[in-house]
Order: structure tokens, then sequence, then C-alpha cells
């Protein structure tokens, strides 16, 4: 736990240095204004992470997400051209219920199927993505604007509560739910367990597949609220809305402490990771760093964050073995 706080300390002070840097050459990047943006634009990539760290500390990774919001996103447009008065709520239930839906799939398909992760998620990226422009073609509306969706569905995507954009009011209310929900129920820590020894976990009566199915079942209904959440802000969706998401849902995560090898991190720090990435993204521009550098940076910071934990994971083994021999020689 230690090296865990040290983590997101460290990641803290990052976030610190960038935005202080920045603030100097750019002094409204600090603004009430620059702050909300911040988190409004954060919010999202942080509401995946929770639902992808949940399931990378069961060793297990979700390449889906950005296909499923997506299609979340266009499933709002097409219930407002169904109903303009369409109440907000019943909107949120079903993009929710159809993330959900993909996460069944994705569930079935490794916890049933044992099929690996990596294997099914990148294989239902296209799958749930060419439904989405499948269904664009059926229904021969490619894009849905802000004007034929309800004042209130806009207003929700860009109202603030508190100061708080409602966008990270929502991401927040579902990290600490999450992030209790690890630390304080069984069915919780058991994910620790089965992302540090699978074998050992299902020896020791942990239901495995049971676990990492419902895992991916609430990472799915996540994207499908961020989906949501992403029509209600923006207000224009296409088919294409979401690609490439899972990149930075996944650096964020790693880059937030979550172990790629499964078994250690916290959905705070993959909270953390998320603001952290959007804030040098946000940052480079005032700059002067080349816009076709901003894409380059989750990808270096996702091989970083991979190979720090790496090098840490060899310590960590190189430690025990000298532990074990010491113990031995001394008995």
């Amino acid at each position: 736990m230690r090296a865990l706080a040290g983590r997101e300390l460290g990641i803290v002070l990052v976030l610190v240095a960038v935005v202080t840097v920045t603030t100097v050459v750019n002094p409204n990047f600090l603004s009430r204004q620059g702050v909300h943006d911040l988190f409004l634009n954060s919010s999202i990539i942080a509401l995946l992470a929770v639902g992808q760290a949940i399931l990378v500390i069961t060793r297990n990774i979700d390449l889906s997400v950005g296909s499923v919001l997506g299609l979340s996103a266009f499933l709002s447009g097409q219930l407002y051209l169904a109903d303009r008065d369409m109440p907000v709520i019943v909107v949120l239930l079903a993009g929710i219920a159809l993330g959900a839906v993909c996460g069944v799939v994705n569930g079935a398909l490794v916890a049933v199927a044992k099929v690996p992760a990596l294997v099914v998620t990148l294989g239902t990226l296209y799958v749930f993505r060419g439904l989405d422009y499948a269904w664009a073609s059926a229904t021969g509306v490619h894009q849905v604007n802000a004007d034929r969706m309800s004042p209130d569905f806009l207003a929700f995507g860009n109202g603030s509560l508190l100061f708080l954009p409602n966008l990270t009011v929502i991401t927040l209310l579902v990290l600490g739910v999450a992030a209790y929900a690890l630390r304080a129920f069984r069915p919780g820590r058991e994910l620790y367990a089965i992302g540090s020894n699978p074998d050992a976990a299902r020896l020791s009566g942990i239901p495995v597949g049971r676990r990492v199915f419902v895992a991916f079942v609430i990472s799915g209904a996540l994207a499908g609220l961020g989906g949501v959440l992403h029509a209600s802000y923006f207000g224009t969706i296409n088919a294409s809305v979401g690609s490439g998401r899972e990149l930075a849902v996944v650096a964020a995560v790693v880059v937030g402490g979550v172990a790629i090898f499964g078994g250690s991190g916290t959905v705070v720090g993959a909270a953390l990771g998320a603001l952290l990435l959007t804030t040098i993204t946000s940052a480079l521009p005032i700059l002067g760093v080349p816009a076709f550098w901003q894409r380059a940076v989750d990808g270096a910071a996702l091989l970083l964050a991979i190979s720090l934990d790496r090098v840490v994971m060899l310590r960590v083994a190189a430690r025990l073995r000298r532990r074990t021999s010491v113990g031995g020689a001394g008995g």
C-alpha cells in the first residue's frame, strides 16, 4: 500500500509541475474556467479508466471500450430522433444497459470460453464499431446534431454542480463507489487475489470466472454511461465517436499505478492518471509543442509506466529470493 500511495503521490507531483510550468507560460491555464475545462475534459476518460482498472487488476483488459462508448453515444442520438422529449434518465439507463450487454459478450468469451481477453476485446473492438456503422447505414442517419436532441439532455451534459461539471460529479460518484467496494467488500478484494495468482485464487475457493465476468460487465456498463455523457456534452454524434479512446484509457490506468500484470493498483490512481494525461495534452499546445506529438503522449506514457512496473516487479522478486535464500541458510 505504501508503494501505491507513493505512485499516486508521484502522479500528483507531476501534475502540479505540469500545471505550474503551463501557468507560467499562460496564466489563464489555471483560471476558474481553465480548471473547469480540465476536469470536464478528463471526466469521461477517468470514468472509463475506473472500469478498465477493475479489469486490469484481475490481469485482464478491455480494448473495446472506445467502440462501446461510440455505440452507446449513437444509441442516445437515435433515441432522440425517435422521441425528442425522451427523459434524460431513460437515455442514461439505455446507454448503461447497452454497454453492459457488450460487457456480457466480452465476459462470456473470456470467463466461460476461456479465450484471452486481449484477443476477445481486440475482436469486439471492430465488431462493435462495425455494428455502429451498420446501424448508421441501416437508418440512413450518419450524424445526429444537437438540434435534434432534447434541451434538457444537452443542459445535463454542459451543466455544473457546485462549480464542478455534472460529468465530473458523476465520475467522482462512480469513483467513490468503486474505490470503497474494492477495499471494503470481499468480492472486491478477491479481484486482487485473482490478478496476483489466478490458479491459487481458484484453489482457495474464489469463483474466478464469475468475478472476471462481472468485471467485464462493469467495464462495459461504465463505457456505455460514458457514451451517453459524451453525447450529452458534445451534442454531435456519428459512428466514429470514441475511436482511439481505448489507448488513452489503458494509458491512464497504467500511468495511474495499476500493474498491467494484475494484482495491484487502485481506481483512484487510474483516475489521477486520466487527469494527468489530459492535463499534459491540454498543456502541449500552450507550450508550443506541435499537434502531431499530442497523440504520442499516451503511447509514450504507457510504455514508460509498463517499463517501470516491470523493473519494480523484478526488484521485488529478487529481494524475495534473497530473503528466502538467507532464511534457508539460517535454518
